[in-house]
């Protein structure tokens, strides 16, 4: 059994995906060719943007974002420590002040009221605070209506990390359309995966777009001339057109993925385990789907044994990591986020899991709680 079943995915539209990269191949258009256009027309209609900018990965989009907006030293960014490091890392890349706040107990994402006491404690300092960067983790998308708000109130760049989170919704809007800007990854295990690295990032103002398509080329608004410094971080051509394919699948795979989550929480009801709240109005892409789970790692252990695999998604808040250590938040400091590394586990997860495979793992999870 695989944790994300890629084979079977490929499979599955194994022509259509060899057809599309052998066009490029034939065509020699290898970087920005026309089937990077397509999909960031389609996406970006898709998601609800006028702008959509295909980049190298969802780290460079972020990062990108970040350039763009002109945030830097002497500016500081509210985000989440429960996440992957990309989210603080590209903070630290443009030279900004990272700050964390504890998150949410029920969706485990970033708490809007605490990055409000974040921001007003960061006042108080004299901290120029210039943005909100709230996660859509394991699927789900962050409290981005509240985090508007917030945005408003405090006159910040709102950008959504929806790395985790394309196809999700709040309401009749989709994870990437709030805010300035967000930014999605391509990764292959994504909801929406590329056979390589990809990412893409969302927005309706043209002209951070634009500034953005100049930044992925090395800050070049003209052949060899540089008008910012910028990144090599364009979305090849090959991964646009596999990614163009994979879209026409996608929603199928989307509401696959409710199916299996579905469930999951209807057959693991009678175990104790606490699964990820989905608001009223939400809808989860489902990149993952992580309970919390006492005695974690005697029931990882015993999974494993049968042959069922799982993960960990974050084992180590980000601000008790020396690369972040400088923030200055010691043990203890945000509660919920180490609470929930020490509890959370991701089961297998993908749109081709079979009814018979997740039988066989919720029989095996509610074995060894007895229930």
């Amino acid at each position: 059994m695989e944790f994300i079943d890629l084979k079977r995915q490929y499979r599955a539209y194994q022509e259509e995906i060899e057809a599309a990269v052998l066009r490029v191949l034939r065509s020699g258009r290898y970087i920005l060719g026309p089937e990077v256009e397509e999909l960031e027309k389609a996406l970006a209609a898709y998601v609800g943007v006028r702008c959509a900018v295909g980049v190298s990965s969802g780290t460079d989009a972020l990062l990108l974002i970040l350039k763009a907006l002109d945030i830097g030293p002497g500016s500081a960014v509210v985000t989440t420590p429960f996440t992957f490091v990309a989210t603080a890392e590209v903070v630290k890349r443009v030279g900004a002040q990272l700050i964390f706040a504890d998150v949410d107990e029920e969706t485990m994402n970033l708490s809007p009221e605490a990055a409000r006491e974040a921001i007003l404690e960061a006042k108080r300092r004299g901290v120029c605070v210039r943005a909100v960067m709230p996660v859509s983790l394991y699927g789900l998308p962050a409290d981005l209506p509240a985090f508007e708000a917030l945005a408003r109130e405090f006159s910040l760049h709102l950008v959504e990390d929806a790395c985790q989170s394309f196809g999700a919704a709040v309401g009749d809007r989709r994870s990437g359309s709030f805010g300035q800007a967000a930014a999605t990854s391509f990764f292959p295990a994504k909801p929406l995966g590329a056979y390589g690295d990809g990412g893409m990032v969302f927005t309706d103002d043209e002209g951070l777009a634009e500034k953005i398509r100049v930044l992925r080329v090395h800050g070049q608004t003209r052949r060899n001339w540089c008008e910012y410094g910028g990144i090599n971080g364009r979305l090849d051509t090959v991964q646009a057109a596999a990614l163009l394919v994979k879209f026409r699948h996608f929603p199928a795979e989307l509401a696959r993925r409710q199916e299996v989550a579905k469930r999951y929480r209807e057959g693991l009801s009678a175990a104790p385990l606490r699964f990820q709240k989905v608001p009223e109005g939400y809808l989860s892409a489902y990149a993952q789907f992580t309970v919390r789970a006492p005695e974690r790692e005697a029931l990882q252990a015993s999974l494993a044994e049968r042959g069922i695999p799982t993960a960990v998604y974050y084992p180590y808040p980000l601000h008790l990591q020396p690369a972040f250590a400088e923030a200055g938040y010691p043990p203890g400091s945000l509660p919920v986020a180490e609470r929930l590394a020490e509890e959370v586990l991701s089961l297998p997860m993908h749109p081709f899991l079979e009814p018979e495979e997740q039988d066989r793992i919720i029989s095996a999870i509610c074995e060894f709680y007895g229930v």
